[in-house]
C-alpha cells in the first residue's frame, strides 16, 4: 500500500493504494484526514489503482461520468459502515439524497431503529471522497449540511455534477 497525490481543481489530495484496491482518498485538510491510517508511515508512491483513480479523477472533474468498473473500492470501515456506502454508491450522478432518505434505506435492510444519528456519523467518516458520494447527501429541507471536505467544496461537486438549481 502506498500512498500519492493528486492535484484536483478542489485541492490536493491524498490516494491511499495499491495495485489491486483504492483504500483512502482524502482532501489533504479536510476533518478525518487519513481515517485509521497513519499516512506518515506509508510511504510515497505509484501503484496501479491510484493511476486508475486519478484517471477517473480528471474524467470527473472534466464534467464526465466516468465508470467505477475498474476501480476496486476497499475501505477498511465496519460492516454498518460498508452498509451505508453501498447505498451511496447507488445515489445517480446528478442526483442527492437527504439523510433521512438514506437512513430510510438502511433502516428497511436492518432494523426499525432510528439510524439516522449513526448514518450520519459514517458518511462524515467516508474514506474514499467523491467516489463513495458523500456529498451527494444533503439536508431534508435541501440544505448543504455536513461534509469532511467542506460546504464549498460540497457545493462545488454539487454544482459540477448539475444537482443544484439556482433560482
Amino acid at each position: 500500500m502506498k500512498k500519492t497525490f493528486y492535484n484536483s481543481p478542489l485541492g490536493k489530495m491524498t490516494i491511499l493504494a495499491d495495485d489491486d484496491a483504492l483504500y483512502g482518498l482524502w482532501f489533504n485538510d479536510q476533518k478525518h484526514f487519513g481515517g485509521r491510517y497513519d499516512l506518515n508511515k506509508i510511504a510515497y508512491g505509484p501503484s496501479k489503482m491510484a493511476d486508475k483513480t486519478i484517471n477517473w479523477l480528471d474524467h470527473y472533474f472534466n464534467g464526465q461520468k466516468p465508470s467505477l468498473a475498474d476501480i476496486v473500492l476497499a475501505p477498511q470501515v465496519t460492516e454498518f459502515q460498508k452498509k451505508v456506502y453501498q447505498n451511496l454508491q447507488n445515489v445517480p450522478y446528478g442526483q442527492t439524497i437527504t439523510y433521512k432518505e438514506l437512513s430510510d434505506a438502511i433502516q428497511n435492510e436492518q432494523s426499525k431503529k432510528n439510524l439516522s444519528r449513526a448514518v450520519g456519523n459514517a458518511v462524515g467518516r467516508n474514506q474514499i471522497l467523491i467516489l463513495i458520494p458523500c456529498h451527494r447527501v444533503i439536508g431534508s429541507d435541501g440544505a448543504l449540511t455536513g461534509y469532511a471536505g467542506g460546504l464549498d467544496r460540497k457545493e462545488a461537486l454539487l454544482n459540477l455534477e448539475g444537482s443544484l438549481t439556482h433560482e
